[in-house]
């Protein structure tokens, strides 16, 4: 072919791109571009925070195409009805881009195919984002996976791709194409930015994989869950943005765990099963849409949640009287990043302890998270709340104190997110309706409710709707 048009998308990169190193391999000439959608004014998920990561990618990705001698063609509004005029003004013979899962992408792409389709375009979409997709690790019986263990097995027993080769730079000059400008912040298109955040684009994603697999990875199995240092990857973000690929994240981990002890390779393989986490909640999405609408489990549709407004209120804006759930909903709201753990112990409160419907948090979390993915939030709140694929039973009901002196024993977490606790010492801070007389309690806000109480409440709930053998 002689022109191609690569539409990035949630794929900001240069190294280790499927689409893009395909475009390369079979076109002369290969323009890239860039849509500022319109969804990214009107959609009902849209964050500040990672819409302004997004950009900040997407200008990183200028620089680096610039350098290697592509313009990037930045356009506004809608993909279905800028692509086909783009091709018809570059004469391109394809469009190429790599496949996203959520569901409105993909009846967005089918639209895009068709519109292609009429104009004599050909629309190629490739697997990049994940190792494997819906479809190809399935059960004996030829089904999706729907519990974990299983699949992790079934996809660890696959061959894992090396990453493809890198966009080289290209001394062909192009006729100039006209580009739009690109937003510099969310409040361009509507959105006002609260949060601060990290770095973002190819370099920082690659510089922050470096620094894990120096260290942390190998110390990962200890100290993953414990929020106050730095030992998760912190990957998320870039993810999000594609800004790495997961087969350079896999080849990496592979060289350290190649070179590591027996115990730094156990943490290598816990970090690998947190990936694996990442695939199956994609190819749950996949096969399973409906999830994007309610309970994994239908019958977990007809739980009486609680509509009460102010203790969501309270969640929301970290004054709910528990500090590890307070420290944690203010670092959300200030840096638009929450550890893991305290992502499941936070969803937990919610959905167990206020008994508020999992879906107001999934929402919440999606405006707020630079990370927010539909697959992962998804999943991440079926589990917690007990109505998705292996969901933890939904008598397993996280208590946010215990929790709390397992993971900040010290409390320093919450020391840094609730200044009004700091003058408590060691682990007594995660219980200050202990020390009513406290300098500075006045300013914290007792319980909203008693775990104790709400636990028995919960599991009513719950066993109202389940069926009866599911009960014994």
């Amino acid at each position: 072919m002689k022109t191609v048009i690569h539409w990035f998308r949630r794929d900001l990169r240069v190294h280790d791109n499927v689409a893009l190193h395909q475009a390369y391999s079979r076109a002369e000439r290969v323009v890239p571009v860039f849509i500022v959608e319109e969804a990214l004014k009107t959609g009902p998920d849209v964050g500040a925070a990672r819409l302004a990561f997004l950009l900040k990618a997407v200008e990183s990705l200028r620089k680096n195409l610039e350098v290697l001698g592509y313009p990037l063609v930045i356009r506004r509004g809608r993909s279905e009805e800028v692509l086909p005029l783009l091709c018809q003004e570059l004469k391109a013979e394809a469009v190429f881009c790599n496949r996203r899962y959520e569901p409105y992408t993909v009846a967005r792409d089918s639209r895009i195919l068709e519109a292609l389709k009429s104009i004599g375009v050909a629309f190629e979409i490739f697997k990049d984002a994940v190792v494997w997709q819906d479809r190809e690790v399935l059960t004996q019986a030829g089904n999706p996976f729907t519990v974990f263990t299983p699949y992790s097995k079934a996809w660890k027993s696959k061959p894992i791709p090396p990453p493809v080769p890198t966009l080289p730079r290209t001394d062909t000059k192009y006729p100039a194409v006209s580009s739009d400008e690109l937003p510099v912040a969310p409040a361009e298109l509507g959105h006002a930015l609260d949060q601060t955040l990290d770095r973002a684009g190819e370099r920082a994603a690659r510089e922050t994989l470096k620094q894990f697999m120096e260290g942390p990875v190998r110390r990962y199995a200890m100290q993953r869950d414990i929020p106050g240092i730095h030992g998760t990857s912190r990957l998320s973000p870039h993810f999000r943005t594609g800004s790495i690929g997961i087969r350079s994240v896999l080849a990496k981990l592979a060289a350290v765990r190649g070179d590591s002890t027996p115990e730094e390779q156990r943490s290598c393989d816990v970090f690998l099963n947190e990936l694996i986490w990442r695939e199956f909640y994609t190819q749950v999405l996949s096969n399973f849409p409906h999830v994007t609408r309610g309970a994994f489990r239908p019958e977990y549709d007809a739980l009486k949640w609680s509509d009460n407004i102010e203790h969501f209120q309270a969640w929301c804006q970290g004054m709910t009287g528990y500090p590890i759930v307070d420290a944690a909903m203010r670092c959300l709201n200030k840096t638009g990043w929450m550890h893991n753990r305290l992502r499941m112990i936070v969803a937990m409160f919610l959905s167990k302890d206020l008994m508020l419907p999992w879906q107001w948090g999934e929402k919440y979390f999606m405006k707020q998270l630079v990370d927010g993915d539909m697959a992962a939030n998804n999943g991440g709140w079926q589990w917690s709340a007990g109505t998705g694929t292996d969901a933890a039973p939904y008598f397993r009901i996280f208590n946010p104190t215990s929790q709390a002196q397992k993971v900040d024993v010290d409390g320093n977490f919450v020391r840094l997110w609730v200044p009004e606790l700091a003058s408590l010492s060691g682990s007594s801070i995660h219980e200050p309706w202990k020390e009513p007389l406290l300098p500075g309690r006045l300013k914290y806000p007792e319980r909203i409710v008693k775990h104790e109480e709400q636990r028995e409440k919960c599991l009513a709930m719950f066993k109202a709707v389940r069926p009866k053998k599911q009960n014994q």
